[in-house]
């Protein structure tokens, strides 16, 4: 079964459900072999093992709590022994407490920032020493969050604007060997995430917010999961080769729109 990705390996972070997983079955589908991360779901995290196995590739689930440097250096031990190389590395994970600035804890804003930032960097080292000079790709799975406000997102949108800055200082030092960096930042996707944010967080019913922000979309659809994975899959082919240091916006075109613009409906 041949593909853009015949003979890569692939690591990807979250990989269980939501985008993670659509991620990894999309690099699988066009040939790579992976290592999937995951924190609980393990069940999950081997029906994509399963998937994937059933598309003629070699995968592994390996559990993986970002907080801990130790499980960091783990998962990427797993792809040194068991493919001996890592050519793709998407960083997919993250997690917070969603609460205004003024009530988040202490240790709400170092977790926050231990996923998203520190283990960003310290995983994007591992990567770069597995992957061998003239190709190598490095993913960073941003969030709207990081240059618009969302109620109780401030924590995770300045780790996330971190994490884009992290995307441009990373592309800039492994460019010369042949290795992309570049970060993916979706808006609205439907998941199940979504769904709980909007119900719990804002307290709003999913189906009447959807249709809101359906009616704001240019495209007039809300994302899913095989979007972020089709955009992830390009920059991660040959064809994205030239594209570099980016966080590209996929939202449909949602963010064009400027607050006046929603004035009378």
């Amino acid at each position: 079964m041949g593909g853009r990705f015949e003979g890569r390996v692939a690591l990807i972070t979250g990989a269980s459900r939501g985008a993670g997983r659509a991620i990894a079955l999309r690099l699988a589908s066009e040939g790579a072999d992976l290592v999937v991360t995951y924190k609980k779901e393990q069940g999950l995290a081997e029906e994509v093992v399963e998937a994937a196995t059933g598309l003629g590739r070699r995968a592994v689930a390996v559990p993986a709590d970002l907080e801990l440097s130790g499980d960091v250096a783990q998962m990427f031990e797993v792809a040194r022994a068991r493919f001996a190389r890592l050519d793709i590395f998407v960083a997919n994970a993250a997690a917070t407490a969603f609460r205004p600035l003024l009530e988040v804890k202490d240790y709400n804003v170092t977790r926050t920032f231990a996923i998203t930032v520190t283990a960003f960097v310290l995983a994007a080292q591992r990567a770069a020493a597995l992957m061998g000079d003239g190709f190598g790709r490095i993913v960073a799975v941003s969030g709207i969050d990081s240059v618009g406000v969302m109620p109780g997102h401030g924590v995770l949108g300045a780790a996330k604007a971190a994490m884009e800055m992290l995307v441009r200082y990373l592309a800039w030092e492994l460019g010369p060997r042949g290795i992309t960096v570049n970060g993916v930042c979706p808006g609205l996707i439907e998941t199940d995430s979504y769904r709980m944010y909007v119900h719990q967080g804002l307290g709003v019913d999913p189906a009447e917010a959807q249709a809101r922000l359906i009616a704001l979309t240019p495209r007039r659809r809300l994302g899913s999961p095989e979007d972020v994975a089709s955009l992830v899959a390009f920059l991660c082919s040959p064809e994205g080769d030239f594209l570099t240091g980016q966080t590209v916006i996929l939202d449909g075109g949602f963010s064009l729109l400027s607050p006046l613009g929603t004035v009378g409906g």
